[in-house]
């Protein structure tokens, strides 16, 4: 038996978390409900312009690990902070949850500060992201642990992670270590424009490595170059063994070896849609290393998602397994 169930590797981030309306985006100039990168001349001005924040501990793939860890699943993450007042923050919350989190950090003199996403929630509940990558960027393949990667069952890929310099050597090591030892790989494609810039390499490492693709509606088209979702959820099946693909208020759409189920939406008062993907790929995968049926893997994924989006947030706060049991899922 391997030590983790999962190992993730992303972009560890603090989200600065505010709520405005929709004038405001357009005021500053943010693109309603995507990922925008930005340097730290920008966050801070943006920051100065922003209404009371609360600061939580995220990144994705960091919340998807949460998540597991918040199941009971043995958990580990990767992911680069600095020794700085919110990398301690990230470090300690996501410890505090019961993942191993272990990467190096960089030191207090380094340029670059520890990475912070400011999250506009606007009324409707949608979050537009502005994301300062900070010393994160720049994980390396020194920080990838081969006997870590070993050590699990499945390791979990952040798309985002994609636009650091050195990330795809750092993938391919994580990715070579963890499959010479039996273990599986998924990934998340994070966000239709972070694909639209890697598209060549997500498909190359899709086609060749990975075992479960997390996706939403609008990075499966974007992809694979479509507007037929039914077409591009086929072409996804016939290049990776599983695929998870959400699809908002219409719940997730689960395909493998020839065959599809759907996992309908759990209703629920959205408050903020930060995480609901990244919660959605934390109990799918939870399911998984349980022997969950695939089918029940994505309704957990629905309702785990449900309870994310209900508070401001995108770790869990009500108990998710007590969720599951009241769905008929335990």
């Amino acid at each position: 038996m391997k030590t983790y169930q999962v190992v993730g590797i992303g972009n560890a981030m603090v989200d600065i978390l505010t709520r405005a309306q929709d004038g405001f985006l357009a005021d500053a100039g943010i693109e309603k409900g995507i990922m925008q990168l930005i340097d730290m001349d920008r966050a801070v001005d943006l920051y100065a312009k922003i209404g009371p924040a609360r600061e939580v501990s995220g990144g994705s793939a960091a919340n998807t690990i949460a998540g597991i860890a918040h199941l009971g699943g043995k958990t580990a993450y990767v992911g680069k902070v600095k020794d700085d007042q919110l990398g301690a923050i990230f470090a300690h919350d996501l410890r505090a949850q019961g993942a191993v989190y272990q990467t190096a950090l960089a030191p207090k003199s380094a340029e670059h500060e520890t990475g912070r996403c400011i999250v506009i929630v606007t009324p409707d509940g949608e979050r537009s992201m502005n994301t300062y990558l900070g010393v994160t960027e720049f994980l390396t393949p020194a920080d990838i642990d081969p006997a870590m990667m070993s050590d699990a069952d499945w390791i979990y890929l952040e798309g985002y992670r994609f636009d650091g310099p050195e990330s795809h050597a750092a993938f391919a090591k994580a990715i070579e270590a963890c499959k010479s030892s039996g273990g599986r790989v998924s990934i998340t494609l994070s966000d239709p424009f972070c694909v639209a810039r890697h598209r060549d390499a997500f498909r190359t490492m899709i086609r060749d490595h990975v075992d479960l693709l997390f996706c939403n509606r609008a990075e499966m088209l974007s992809m694979y170059q479509t507007e037929d979702f039914d077409a591009a959820l086929a072409q996804a099946a016939q290049e990776v063994a599983i695929v998870a693909c959400t699809d908002s208020e219409n719940g997730a759409h689960i395909l493998s070896n020839g065959q599809r189920w759907h996992a309908p939406a759990v209703p629920t008062s959205i408050v903020d849609a930060t995480g609901a993907g990244d919660l959605f790929a934390g109990a799918f995968l939870w399911g998984l290393t349980q022997g969950a049926s695939l089918e029940n893997c994505g309704r957990m994924g629905c309702v785990a998602a449900s309870e994310v989006i209900s508070h401001i947030g995108a770790r869990p706060e009500a108990n998710l397994k007590d969720l599951f049991v009241r769905h008929g899922l335990l």
